[in-house]
């Protein structure tokens, strides 16, 4: 179960961390930009966590 919760927040950082970067670049802001790249990352990530999970059947 945990692997569905860890895939959903992530797919939602990625989609905040996206949102955050066409922003910055629409409004000259450097700052949004890196940090809608890093949330971006950090969504990546998540998935990548839920997709281990998955694989290692919640045993972790």
């Amino acid at each position: 179960m945990g692997e569905f919760i860890d895939k959903a927040k992530g797919a939602a950082n990625e989609a905040i961390g996206k949102a955050k970067v066409a922003a910055g670049k629409h409004t000259d802001n450097p700052e949004m930009v890196v940090d809608g790249a890093q949330q971006q990352v950090r969504g990546k990530a998540q998935k990548l966590v839920g997709e281990i999970k998955g694989a290692a059947g919640d045993k972790l």
